[in-house]
């Protein structure tokens, strides 16, 4: 039989693990300034209904990423398509790798489980 080696675990952009981190539920407690500043960014980001529509489009992608080319369908021309993909990239709401001639982008389940986390209702204290 072949030996074979386990590859490394990539680390995710630090992008990414900042959104994680970013906020407690709204219930739990006051935010902090950068909080309040990481969680506007991101809110900002997905209040404009055609960014919102691209977040969805690739968070709701079979295998976890879609391809630009898959997802500019949403009314209006591909270079807008390309400046709301940066501006949610910019928000750490997306990621995205270019592979040859396409950009194929992810949303990590940190930034879902951030943005859910942030949303939820805290634990009332016992």
């Amino acid at each position: 039989m072949p030996k074979t080696n386990a590859l490394p675990l990539i680390e995710p952009p630090a992008t990414t693990a900042a959104v994680a981190a970013c906020c407690p539920p709204l219930t739990e407690r006051p935010f902090t300034a950068d909080e309040a500043e990481t969680a506007a960014r991101m809110f900002k980001a997905l209040g404009d209904p055609v960014r919102l529509r691209l977040f969805s489009a690739v968070a709701s992608h079979e295998g976890g990423e879609a391809c630009v080319c898959d997802i500019s369908d949403v009314g209006v021309s591909q270079p807008t398509v390309s400046h709301h993909l940066k501006k949610l990239k910019e928000a750490g709401l997306l990621t995205s790798e270019r592979r040859g001639t396409w950009v194929y982008y992810r949303v990590e389940p940190s930034v879902l489980a951030a943005m859910g986390r942030l949303l939820t209702i805290a634990p009332a204290a016992a």
